[in-house]
């Protein structure tokens, strides 16, 4: 049962005005196209922010008036000239969901998603206000110059570790611009970094990953850079495992990213659940293993697959297309499995255990599911108020970039970046086996990035809101790619909110991602998806894309009833099949619902997580 706190009419005006402030100088539209971005950037503007966030979106960026091939020129919806908005109305959809929304055929509910379930992030002081806890600075107490002129690394690194051999702290950067010659390592719970703000403190990096930790080759072979969707040249991850996988990668022994160490065998058995239902937060375990349970503790949940591969036709919601799906031959999609899902105990009584969050999948004794124990993880961290630049070097061909990326999350749970900037980076932010993250006022621009966003090795529960792409500032080299918001792996329940893209697309990567929600974004569709054709579907149940607003008109991968099964598609702008279009993996009825078709501006609530954030679950 759930109740619902809120009607959503605030948004009502803002979402009117803001249907007719965007649009597209000039046609789009090839992944490598440079398109102006004309109007008011939507992410940011006077909005209604959740409990204790900001009430403003990432700094507008300025984008280079620029040409693209000929296409079709396009305006979003609501633009003078265009008809009068439509009467904004509760979605028939969202009137089901408020009735089971844990249970829901084509919604997930991703109410809980980000740090904490859902909470706001740690207060910053205010100005003049000092820190609590152990406070350090690496200007005054470690010698750090913020002119530039010598490698700071040593010295943020040197009080990043101060901080967090004490238990935790933060480490402040004040205003300037500080050269950085090597990674930036937050390998300690409860540290935090904290710039002086994203317009005043820059971090500038001068060495890619490959310089600095050396090549990384593909698990899956050929020749292929694992730093084109790994690591960052400020990379939040467990010291032992950031040890271990440098390690391995140094010995040209290529690992596992994830939950459970580089080959996947660092974890042992907790307890074994009783058979439970999606949506599910209190499960039953034997008394015995439940001794071995404490409120507080992050445990995984693991899923394996059987002969019949009924776990992977789960996550694409056990319709007849999944079940005649050739599951066997993608080989890539079944190394990912078992499914690991990272989950904080908030409660035992007896046998019964309950969870921060509802089930994401059924437990069924034919995927022998295990609560287990996993490498120790991050939490507690954050980057907070900084622009990291990379030096501007051509963005390498596809697949085989350097590894001058931004700020990698990794085996991190209830982390979180704010305001933080990435510039002239090859990846923007990562999620890497990373769950229960927030990155809010976050913004990616310069020369262009191969992914601006991606979240993959089993990632979960995330939320990354008020973002923004914005458009590249030269043009893009021949044999480039350009993603945008990336989701592979299996990963699930992500959230991506309030976003102004002024290039990319809604990068399902393969690997069958499941209940993900786009929601509240405005797009200029001119990236395409990639994905080996091991890797198996583009999508799995429940994916949502909600209040979509598109500039340039273009479908793919926007208006996803023909592709993703038990999906919902609500509140998009009009759009035709153009440039990359794609088939569904699936045959058959997808049971896909498609609702307010065109009129974004007339959907409401107009962000779905909002909405699912004033729904009292009892």
């Amino acid at each position: 049962m759930a109740t619902y706190q809120g009607s959503g009419r605030g948004n009502i005006g803002r979402r009117a005005m803001l249907g007719g402030v965007v649009a597209v100088a000039a046609g789009a539209v090839t992944g490598n196209a440079t398109t102006a971005w004309a109007g008011p950037a939507p992410a940011g503007a006077a909005r209604t922010a959740p409990a204790g966030a900001p009430a403003t979106g990432p700094a507008a960026g300025t984008s280079p008036a620029g040409t693209s091939p000929a296409g079709p020129t396009a305006a979003s919806a609501g633009t003078a000239g265009a008809p009068a908005a439509r009467p904004v109305r509760d979605a028939a959809l969202w009137r089901e969901f408020i009735a089971t929304p844990l249970a829901h055929p084509q919604i997930p509910f991703i109410g809980r998603a980000g740090y904490r379930a859902g909470s706001a992030l740690p207060r910053r002081p205010a100005r003049g206000e000092r820190p609590r806890g152990f406070v350090t600075d690496v200007v005054r107490d470690h010698g750090a110059r913020p002119d530039g002129s010598a490698d700071a690394a040593p010295a943020i690194n040197r009080a990043i570790a101060a901080a967090g051999e004490r238990g935790g702290g933060t480490v402040t950067i004040p205003a300037g611009t500080y050269r950085i010659d090597d990674i930036i390592r937050i390998g300690h719970s409860d540290v935090v970094v904290r710039g002086a703000g994203s317009g005043a403190t820059t971090l500038y990096a001068t060495r890619s990953l490959t310089e600095l930790i050396g090549v990384y080759g593909s698990r899956y072979g050929g020749d292929k850079s694992s730093w084109s969707w790994a690591g960052g040249l400020i990379w939040l991850c467990p010291k032992e495992r950031w040890a271990s996988l440098t390690d391995a990668i140094r010995a040209r022994e290529w690992p596992f990213e994830g939950w459970t160490g580089n080959r996947r065998d660092d974890w042992r058995t907790l307890a074994t659940p009783a058979p439970a239902r999606r949506g599910d937060r209190t499960i039953t375990v034997p008394a015995a293993d439940a001794r071995r349970l404490k409120r507080g503790r992050l445990v995984l949940l693991r899923l394996a697959d059987d002969p019949g591969h009924t776990l992977l036709q789960h996550m694409a919601g056990d319709g007849e297309g999944a079940r005649a799906y050739a599951w066997a031959d993608k080989t890539k999609l079944t190394s990912y499995v078992p499914y690991e899902w990272p989950v904080r105990i908030t409660g035992v009584r007896g046998r019964r255990i309950t969870l921060e969050r509802p089930l994401p999948l059924d437990l069924r004794p034919e995927w022998d599911p295990r609560l287990t124990t996993l490498v120790t993880p991050l939490t507690g961290c954050g980057v907070e108020g900084l622009t990291l630049e990379a030096v501007e070097k051509p963005q390498a061909p596809h697949l085989l970039d350097q590894g001058y990326n931004g700020v990698a999350f990794q085996c991190a749970y209830d982390c979180w970046a704010e305001d933080v900037t990435v510039r002239h980076v090859d990846n923007g932010f990562g999620l890497i086996g990373a769950s229960a993250c927030t990155l809010r006022r976050t913004q990616v621009e310069g020369r262009g990035s191969h992914h601006p966003y991606y979240c993959r090795e089993g990632s979960h529960d995330n939320l990354i809101e008020d973002f923004a792409v914005i458009a590249r500032t030269t043009p893009a080299p021949p044999g480039t790619q350009l993603h945008g918001i990336n989701v592979e792996g299996l990963s699930s329940y992500n959230v991506w909110s309030h976003g102004r893209m002024e290039m990319g697309t809604f990068d399902s990567h393969r690997g069958m991602p499941f209940g993900c929600v786009r929601t509240d974004i405005t797009v200029n569709n001119n990236g395409v998806h990639g994905g080996d054709a091991s890797a198996g579907p583009l999508f799995g149940a429940r994916f949502t894309h909600w209040n979509i607003r598109v500039v340039n008109e273009r479908a793919g991968l926007m208006r996803i009833d023909g592709l993703a099964p038990y999906s919902a598609t609500v509140g998009i702008s009009e759009v035709r099949e153009f440039g990359q279009i794609d088939v569904p993996d699936f045959t058959g009825d997808l049971h896909t619902r498609l609702e307010a078709y065109g009129t974004p501006e007339a959907v409401r609530p107009a962000n779905l997580y909002e909405a699912q954030r004033g729904v009292r679950l009892r």
